[in-house]
């Protein structure tokens, strides 16, 4: 999606601070951490929300997890770390492409939010 401002971080015509990349994958430091680490993990195929996930997705979808535990082992987050899907304006979702928070380094409460 030509418009989208993190399609375009993960093509590479916009600068940002990359942790992780793979072929399907692409992981960079939120530019408004809300924690010691918050990493912001993205499909680089443009999924704008998560009822657009289809069964096709799966897989994708599990890559941005296995790709938190690393990025996490990377941090040494060894006590633990949080990780969230904002869906919609309501939720907190202010970029329309599907992404995964990685955020630790500091003592979460609950409930969330």
């Amino acid at each position: 999606m030509k418009d989208c401002i993190f399609c375009k971080i993960a093509a590479g015509e916009i600068p940002s601070d990359k942790v992780f990349e793979d072929e399907y994958v692409y992981a960079f430091r939120d530019l408004n951490p809300q924690a010691p680490e918050h990493i912001l993990i993205i499909p680089k195929q443009h999924i704008s929300r998560v009822e657009d996930v289809t069964d096709e997705d799966r897989g994708l979808m599990g890559r941005l997890v296995v790709a938190a535990k690393h990025i996490a082992a990377e941090a040494g987050l060894k006590k633990g770390y949080r990780l969230v899907f904002n869906n919609g304006p309501d939720a907190g979702q202010e970029v329309e492409h599907i992404h995964l928070h990685l955020m630790g380094g500091r003592r979460f409460s609950w409930p969330a939010g």
